[in-house]
Parts: structure tokens; C-alpha cells; sequence
């Protein structure tokens, strides 16, 4: 769909869901200040879930409506410039200049390519895996895509596939899903899991580390939705290359890419060692982004910090957090806590319900709000939700990981949807796969999900 077509639903969306509003039964519970509210927050995530504006733009409609109509204090409105989630994004964005900058990224696709290209198998599961690797070093979603499609392209090329060849579309699937899906197994790889921190520190005051986060999600959510992502993108596409032209890339390393690496190992060193020193994950990386950003000493100059430098991820993922906190400074996320205790059927006495319960709330929620919208729209809640379900507050929170992990239509992921966009590859192909895997998702990984965490104790 257009923009102009995107923006005509959200203009008769907008007026019909408040005109509902106003007449339903939620005028003799809700007070007029919580009224306005509401209809300022179904709005905004009308037009994040339709994208009719750019992002940025709603969020920062959201922010300057609440304060016009005195909806909460300047410092709920505002908090996520306080948030962890903030700098993380920061860092990533830093980090990304740094390595489009030195080259790093297509070093690491010249000394792959060679080994890689001679089988089909072997070329798509390299490109999941690196992509996935590429999450620990690049904490950006939307940047992992901008650097490693163009690459990925250049090795389907290389092996002779053309446009309408399966393993040119193949090529661009395991680019694709592999930067950005298996990430969200990763504390700070994809917006997501950023504003789910934020959200969780603002309205509980408690911040997952990397570590506890790691191991909670990677084995299920990371390594076998990565195993599966290969297995599809082979039955869906199967082709065999063409020819082989690779060649690793023979120069030596420059002085600023062995100071890039360097700089990036010492802080994913650190970010995994996190449960030992307790510093989080958001001033590492804003230690690391202050290094890259000293003049003569660091690798991204006043120049390009002024041309590369993007802020509108930044006043998304603000805007984003400042859904969630009006909704809990406003009274709304008790309120609706407790309808959806009340319609969810969590039970203390069977935790696969419950725990398959609040996973499949997640994922149907994404579909409304996009990804991003999962924790603002949910992590309100997760305190009630706990007591009716027996979990504490901070796994009924982790649940919401399975929901946003989730993506059923490639819509809901705007990195996915640049990443098919730069290389060239219809969105149904996206499409095709989001499904399938979504389905394996619910029906094997859920479950196997559940039986991983009951072996950590994380529920009982």
C-alpha cells in the first residue's frame, strides 16, 4: 500500500475509534483527564501501526499533545531522554558510522565470500549466521540491513544469480532475517528490545542485564529460529550457484579498522560480563560511542557525525516510552490490567497456559502497534498479570520477547521492510516466510521456550 493509502485508513480510523470511545461503556469508569488520554494514545498508535506519518513525526505529535492538554508532567512526558534505551540507540548509530566508515563490513564479506559461495547450503546459512553475529557487534537493526544487503548482493552476483532467481531472493531472505530476527535474542540489537528496557526501568525500576537476557532467549529464540529460517529459506528457494567469482579482499588491515575491532570486542566484553561489574549495558556503549567520537583519537569526525548522524530513531524510541509511561502516570495501565486479567484465562496452577497466554497477547499486539509497541503497550501490565498467573513481574515481562520476536507480517518490522527494499526483492517473498516461521514459532518453539526456562527456574 502508498503512503496516501496508509494515511486515508488512519483519517477514518482515528475519528471512528474515538467516536467508539466516547460511547462506550469507558466514560462512567474513566475520568475526563484519563478520557483525553486514551484517545491521545489510541490515536498515536493508530499512526505508528498504519506508518501514514514517519515515525518520528507521531511520536513527536504524541509528546506535544499529552503536554498541550496537561496529560502528565513534562518529566513522565519526556522521560525516555533518561532512558538507557536512548543511549543504546545513540551507541548503535555511532557505531554504525564507525564501521561503514572503515570498511569493516565488507572486510568481513570479502574474507567469507570465497569460502561460501560454492554451495547454495552453505552460502544461506553463512549469510544468517554472520548477519546474526554482525546483532552482537552493531547494536542497530535498520544499519545491520543499510550495510549487509548491499553485500549480500554483491555475492549473489557473484555466484551469477539474477533478479528473478530463487537464489538471488534466498540471498536477500538470509540477509534479511538474519540481521534482524534472531537479534531480538539480543539485549541491544533491535529498537524492540530497547524500549523494552526503557519500559521496564520506568515503570518498575528494574533493568534485565545482558547476561540473564542472553541466556533466557538466545538458545530458543536465536540459535533454532536461526536453524529454521535456513531450513525454510532452502525448501522455499532451493537453487545452486551459477558460477563463482569471489575473492576474498587481500589488503591489510588499516590501522583504523584494527582499532574499530579492537574498541568493539572490549565492548561486547564487557556488555556480557555485565552480571560481574553491574554497569549497564547503555553506559558501556555510550563509553565506546564518547572513544569513536574524540577528535584524532576516534573514528567518526564532526563531519560525519553531522551528515551520518540520524535523530529520528532517537525520537521514535522517546516517543515510544513516552506512550508507556503515560499510560501508567495516567491510571490506564491498572485499569487495563485488570480487563485483561480478566479475560486472559492465566491460572497459577498451569503455567504452560499461562505462559502460552501471555506470548500469544504479545504477538497479537504487535500486529496493532508494530514491534516497538509491544512493551510501551504491555510492561503497564505485567504486574497484574504476574499475580493472577504466579510468574513474577520480570518474566511476565520477558514473555513479551516471544511476542515482538514474532513477526507474522513483514509490515509490523520496518527494518525488514528497508532490507527488502534495498535489495530489490518483493515484500511477499518476506511475506511467505514470516508466516511459515511464525507458525513453527508458536506450535514448536513456544513450547520448547517454556520447557527452557522452567529448566532455569525462571518460572515454576
Amino acid at each position: 500500500m502508498t503512503i496516501k493509502t496508509h494515511l486515508l485508513i488512519a483519517v477514518l480510523a482515528i475519528p471512528l475509534i474515538l467516536i467508539a470511545l466516547v460511547l462506550s461503556p469507558a466514560t462512567s469508569i474513566l475520568s475526563q483527564s484519563q478520557l483525553l488520554t486514551a484517545g491521545l494514545l489510541l490515536s498515536a498508535i493508530v499512526l505508528f501501526a498504519t506508518s501514514s506519518l514517519p515515525e518520528h513525526v507521531t511520536a513527536l505529535l504524541l509528546m506535544t499533545g499529552a503536554m498541550l492538554l496537561n496529560l502528565a508532567p513534562a518529566s513522565v512526558v519526556f522521560s525516555g531522554f533518561s532512558s538507557t534505551a536512548c543511549w543504546l540507540i545513540f551507541t548503535g548509530l555511532i557505531i554504525g558510522i564507525a564501521i561503514h566508515k572503515t570498511g569493516l563490513a565488507l572486510r568481513v564479506a570479502g574474507l567469507f565470500g570465497e569460502r561460501i559461495t560454492s554451495r547454495y547450503w552453505r552460502l544461506i546459512s553463512a549469510t544468517v549466521v554472520v548477519s546474526t553475529f554482525v546483532g552482537f557487534l552493531m547494536p542497530s537493526s535498520i544499519g545491520r540491513a543499510v550495510l549487509l544487503i548491499p553485500i549480500a548482493m554483491a555475492l549473489a552476483d557473484q555466484c551469477g544469480f539474477s533478479k528473478l532467481d530463487n537464489g538471488r531472493i534466498g540471498i536477500a531472505l538470509a540477509a534479511a532475517f538474519g540481521c534482524h530476527v534472531p537479534a531480538f535474542a539480543v539485549l541491544p540489537a533491535n529498537v524492540p528490545n530497547m524500549v523494552l528496557i526503557g519500559a521496564a526501568e520506568a515503570v518498575y525500576d528494574w533493568t534485565p542485564s545482558y547476561a540473564y537476557y542472553l541466556l533466557l532467549h538466545f538458545p530458543v529464540l536465536g540459535l533454532l529460529k536461526m536453524a529454521f529460517i535456513v531450513g525454510l529459506i532452502l525448501w522455499l528457494y532451493p537453487d545452486k550457484p551459477k558460477e563463482n567469482k569471489s575473492k576474498a579482499k587481500a589488503n591489510p588491515y588499516s590501522a583504523d579498522e584494527i582499532k574499530l575491532i579492537s574498541l568493539l570486542f572490549l565492548t561486547l566484553g564487557f556488555w556480557v560480563t555485565d552480571a560481574l561489574h553491574h554497569i549497564s549495558a547503555a553506559w558501556i556503549g555510550l563509553s565506546a560511542a564518547c572513544i569513536l567520537l574524540l577528535p584524532k583519537v576516534g573514528l567518526v569526525d564532526k563531519n560525519s557525525f553531522d551528515t551520518q548522524f540520524k535523530m529520528s530513531p532517537l525520537i521514535f524510541v522517546i516517543g515510544i516510552l513516552a506512550l508507556s509511561a503515560i499510560i501508567n502516570d495516567s491510571g490506564l495501565g491498572k485499569l487495563l490490567g485488570d480487563g485483561f486479567n480478566q479475560w486472559l484465562p492465566l491460572s497459577q496452577t498451569n503455567s504452560f497456559l499461562s505462559f502460552m497466554m501471555l506470548s500469544m497477547t504479545a504477538t497479537i499486539t504487535a500486529i496493532f502497534t508494530t514491534l516497538p509497541g509491544v512493551p510501551a503497550v504491555l510492561t503497564p501490565f505485567a504486574e497484574q498479570m504476574g499475580l493472577k498467573s504466579g510468574f513474577s513481574t520480570e518474566a511476565v515481562i520477558m514473555t513479551q520477547v516471544l511476542g515482538f520476536s514474532t513477526v507474522i507480517f513483514p509490515f509490523q518490522s520496518a527494518p525488514m521492510v528497508v532490507a527488502m527494499q534495498l535489495a530489490g526483492v518483493s515484500i511477499k517473498h518476506a511475506a511467505k516466510l514470516c508466516i511459515l516461521l511464525s507458525i513453527i514459532t508458536i506450535l514448536f518453539l513456544f513450547p520448547l521456550d517454556y520447557v527452557w526456562w522452567k529448566f532455569l527456574g525462571e518460572i515454576m
